[in-house]
């Protein structure tokens, strides 16, 4: 059975859905494992080292295609694919493409949908790409500030230490400020959800929020933020202003499961901030948390504040984000292996593989999508 890995064509995409690492563990399952020429190299996997864990090098998507029974992918593959395949990957799933899946035959799995319970937390692609999405935050936070993230004494006087404001506490958030406060930072954050708040101390950083009855509600039974009523995000709004006029930097990391990403650092919050201080908006994927954000640029606003804009956060720190992605497509494949076959057992009844399969058989069978598609 042949598994293919293909090179990622989507501009500013650098990480690929297989390492040598996990090649190795493929081929040992009986796969054989095609990987088109090149498909590494962005993440500082050259070629030689995919021949040398096992795997089959080709120059095209299309020949590293031609018979393959399964697909690994980062993002959507703009190749077609052979009827019957099954493509595993990060697919911004939606009910059009749901919809051209099962047209097309393939039985796809859209990793992004991975339900959040105990058994799925080491394939879980969302919580390890965000994790690194959160560190690389900081670091490029520290890159743009033009003054020192810990205090720094020295015999010509003292630079204080950077004040960090991180928004949203999800996982992002958390290793955002874990990061920050190794730097050195002075870290405070916020999140609208109840249980944040404990975690956000546990990390040694203080908490920043208005609480009332609708923000004890505001977390999903899958752990992600809720969309709350205007009133509440016009109360905090007015707690976080004051607040952040007094902060350096501002890592905004707040994101709503299927929707745009909630506005929650406004124009005049920007015009209140010192100049020379630093935005980095980890949700510009989603349009940003950040009213001035514009996805995928550095903008930097007429006092002098700088906001980084920058999509795809995990792809910045290729190498890394790679790494953790291949081996959570790897444990989610060897989870449904049927070893006397050789090959994947998708069990509809089981809750994970009803989270994250669109189609089966040429019809669409997530329930989210589902109804939408047959209307």
């Amino acid at each position: 059975m042949r598994l293919a890995v293909l090179k990622e064509t989507k501009p500013g995409e650098s990480r690929v859905a297989a390492t040598p690492e996990t090649v190795k563990k493929l081929a040992a399952l009986g796969l054989e494992v095609v990987v088109e020429t090149g498909a590494g190299l962005a993440s500082g996997l050259p070629d030689a080292e995919y021949a040398a864990a096992g795997a089959k090098l080709v120059d095209s998507a299309a020949a590293a295609l031609e018979g393959a029974a399964i697909v690994f992918a980062v993002r959507a593959p703009a190749a077609p694919l052979p009827r019957g395949a099954l493509l595993i990957g990060t697919l911004q799933a939606d009910a059009a493409a749901a919809e051209a899946y099962a047209k097309a035959g393939v039985d796809a799995c859209a990793m992004e949908l991975l339900p959040r319970i105990t058994r799925a937390q080491s394939m879980d692609v969302l919580s390890s790409q965000a994790n690194l999405a959160g560190y690389r935050a900081v670091i490029e936070a520290a890159a743009a500030f033009d003054r020192g993230f810990p205090m720094l004494m020295t015999a010509a006087g003292t630079v204080p230490a950077a004040n960090v404001f991180v928004m949203g506490a999800g996982v992002a958030g958390l290793q955002a400020i874990a990061t920050a406060r190794r730097l050195g930072g002075r870290v405070s954050a916020t999140d609208v959800r109840p249980a944040a708040k404990e975690e956000i101390k546990s990390l040694g950083a203080s908490f920043v929020g208005y609480e009332d009855e609708e923000s004890k509600a505001a977390q999903t039974a899958g752990g992600y933020a809720k969309q709350l009523s205007a009133e509440f995000y016009a109360k905090q709004a007015e707690v976080v202003a004051g607040h952040i006029a007094k902060q350096d930097v501002v890592i905004c990391t707040a994101l709503v499961q299927g929707r745009k990403a909630p506005t929650l650092v406004t124009e005049a919050m920007v015009a209140s901030m010192k100049p020379g201080s630093v935005i980095v908006d980890i949700a510009a994927d989603a349009g940003g948390n950040c009213a001035l954000t514009r996805p995928g640029e550095l903008v930097v606003t007429g006092h002098g504040v700088k906001i980084l804009g920058y999509t795809n956060w995990p792809g910045r720190i290729p190498a890394a984000a790679s790494a953790l992605y291949a081996r959570n497509l790897l444990t989610f494949l060897t989870t449904f292996w049927d070893k006397e076959a050789r090959a994947p057992k998708l069990n509809p009844e089981d809750e994970i593989v009803q989270g994250v399969a669109l189609t089966r058989g040429g019809a669409v069978v997530h329930k989210m999508f589902a109804p939408a598609a047959a209307a």
